[in-house]
């Protein structure tokens, strides 16, 4: 059985993890550490967990095989510099502290980018995992096989909508019900933190990508998903666009190309990717429907871990969505 240990227990992240590692026929969670419910039993906070026994801790004991680290952006990295965590344990990561080539490194620790339908291999061999963003792992998924192909060779136009579980579970005026609610509106425009590792993530597919990606987010007025919808000018046919993207993805379970348009409750608590592709005059439409803390997060986090850890990547993650 694999040991695992989680910090930062007490957000939507490690809620997810929990639901899906409970059941989970190889793993034993050890331990799950969050300073401010240390002491109280998880089901306080995720109270979908009602019946189990687990308890949050004030500290991680370290007999574990791979450690999650469910924190805010830059908090997996202080984490690290004030806990000495063993060598031998592996850390994935769900924040952005370590997505960028740049950012990579820390002390003796190189982490690896985590999205499986790229870096299938790499990640097999890896000991640190940086986990995708959720908004990143919808707009790659939806363009990997353009830039597998040497096929991206326009500016790319972006627009993905997400629920607000996306903004993370401590409540912000933009995800208050009375704000959210009937709402939606536009947020980082162009400037959005995903675009540096989906940039980065072409380049190693396509070298020679330097086209624009022009992404508008959006927050919507539901609780969980992402709806990208992306499109750019190529002069290849639909049945080549289309076969391009079932060879790149064949060997990718979790990847679905569907004939017929795609909706939201497709995904809904599952792992899966389903993809829609569709030509009009010389422009591409691809719609992209993802699970943003399930593939967008912690189902993509323990998908990982099966890959690290030898297992088939879909142990544990065979989730049904709920459509009606």
């Amino acid at each position: 059985m694999i040991q695992v240990g989680i910090a930062g227990g007490a957000g939507y992240t490690a809620g997810e993890l929990l639901r899906i590692l409970i059941n989970h026929p190889k793993v034993e969670i050890k331990t799950i550490m969050s300073a401010s419910f240390a002491g109280k039993k998880v089901s306080q906070v995720h109270q979908d967990l009602i019946g189990s026994s687990l308890q949050f801790s004030k500290t991680l004991d370290f007999d574990i095989d791979v450690l999650f680290l469910c924190m805010g952006h830059g908090k997996s990295l202080s984490f690290l510099k004030e806990n000495k965590v063993p060598a031998s344990i592996k850390i994935i990561d769900l924040s952005h502290d370590f997505r960028l080539k740049n950012t990579q490194s820390f002390s003796d620790r190189t982490f690896t980018y985590g999205l499986p339908e790229t870096n299938k291999l790499a990640i097999a061999k890896a000991n640190n995992i940086a986990n995708p963003g959720c908004f990143a792992t919808a707009i790659q998924e939806a363009l990997v096989p353009l830039a597998a192909n040497n096929w991206l060779t326009n500016d790319v136009h972006i627009n993905a909508i997400t629920g607000a579980t996306g903004a993370g579970q401590q409540p912000t005026e933009t995800t208050h019900f009375s704000w959210r609610n009937n709402n939606i509106s536009v947020y980082k425009a162009f400037t959005h933190q995903h675009l540096g590792e989906i940039g980065e993530t072409l380049v190693q597919l396509q070298p020679n990508f330097n086209r624009a990606l022009n992404f508008i987010p959006v927050r919507g007025n539901f609780t969980r998903g992402i709806f990208a919808t992306l499109y750019t000018k190529t002069d290849y046919s639909i049945n080549k666009l289309k076969e391009g993207y079932k060879n790149y993805f064949n060997k990718h379970p979790f990847v679905f190309i569907s004939d017929e348009p795609i909706h939201l409750k497709q995904v809904v608590n599952t792992n899966n990717v389903i993809l829609h592709l569709e030509k009009v005059g010389d422009k591409l439409l691809i719609t992209c429907v993802i699970d943003n803390l399930i593939k967008g997060a912690s189902g993509q986090a323990i998908q990982n871990m099966n890959l690290m850890f030898g297992l088939d990547e879909t142990t544990g993650l065979k989730l049904k969505a709920s459509l009606f």
